[in-house]
């Protein structure tokens, strides 16, 4: 049982993690996905990699 628990915390911790790191959203927008996956887990997760970013930032220069 001992071994389980951490096994289980670094499964659960993964979505977050990757939401952290990845360069798709950013500021509130990444808070408010991180949130999600918290209090809805996994499916907050999939979601996450379907929809985000939930806005374009149109206003930046092209290059």
């Amino acid at each position: 049982m001992l071994i389980l628990l951490p096994i289980l915390l670094v499964i659960w911790l993964v979505p977050v993690i990757m939401i952290g790191i990845s360069d798709r959203t950013r500021g509130n927008e990444k808070i408010a996905w991180i949130l999600l996956v918290i209090f809805v887990s996994w499916f907050a997760w999939v979601f996450y990699l379907l929809l985000a970013p939930l806005k374009t930032d149109d206003a930046s220069p092209k290059q």
